[in-house]
């Protein structure tokens, strides 16, 4: 079954990292120098390119907004548990629970931004991986390596057991992500929109580490939560 990519940047990162995946790309007629230019870059990949009406392109993505053009792809490739590697400075990103695409988009955009080896969530209670949540990642998802998990406790636990510290973000937490040492194997645990982390998971993190924040808002988005601990963990890696 082939997998609906919409927008010029999610396309053009889809033709980056996948050209060979992609079976045709629907692009608008008419004049758009971007358009024509993104039309040359997939036949130069040896895609097969259609041009269409705007019409068309509006009924084939229901209406989603689309800047006229459309990629029909293999579905994207997950990974198992125990395909990934846990190297001593590997970087692993645990989503629990978030179920707002563009919140799972913008969180798998800032996972590959920063380096992070792999994306885990689970199977339930999860944003489904649409065209909504490739558009939210810009085209990142497209080079991120993914794994979905029976259960996000057993796969933390299994983490844990090799060697990586899982690290639960939580804005009710003693210490600060800053105050942890992040320079060995590590997992980011994010928990949902409104709830957080939730109780097995809480219980299941080998630590758990608030953002120090000084102004009068006590939490963030899930996904620029996550950005800033990122962005601490490669700080103390670049140290």
């Amino acid at each position: 079954m082939a997998r609906t990519i919409i927008g010029l940047q999610p396309v053009r990162e889809a033709i980056r990292a996948r050209a060979g995946e992609i079976e045709r790309i629907l692009v608008e007629a008419g004049d758009s120098p971007t358009l024509k230019a993104l039309a040359r870059f997939a036949r130069d990949q040896g895609i097969e390119v259609e041009t269409v009406s705007r019409a068309e392109l509006d009924r084939a993505t229901r209406g989603a907004r689309h800047q006229g053009v459309l990629a029909l792809a293999t579905e994207l490739s997950l990974v198992g548990l125990d395909e990934l590697s846990l190297g001593e400075d590997a970087l692993l990103v645990a989503l629990d629970g978030l179920q707002d695409p563009q919140n799972f988009g913008a969180a798998i955009r800032s996972a590959v931004a920063f380096g992070a080896d792999a994306l885990i969530w689970p199977e339930h209670a999860s944003a489904p991986l649409t065209p909504a949540t490739f558009r939210a990642s810009a085209g990142a998802i497209e080079h991120a390596t993914l794994c979905r998990v029976p259960s996000l406790v057993t796969a933390l636990t299994q983490l844990d057991t090799q060697g990586a510290m899982t690290v639960g973000l939580d804005a009710s937490a003693e210490a600060s992500i800053d105050e942890l040492d992040l320079t060995g194997p590590v997992v980011l645990v994010v928990g949902s929109e409104g709830k957080g982390l939730g109780r097995q998971v809480r219980k299941t993190c080998q630590k758990l580490a608030k953002l120090p924040m000084r102004g009068p808002i006590d939490s963030l988005n899930a996904s620029v939560a996550l950005a800033i601990a990122l962005y601490e963990v490669v700080r103390q890696r670049r140290g």
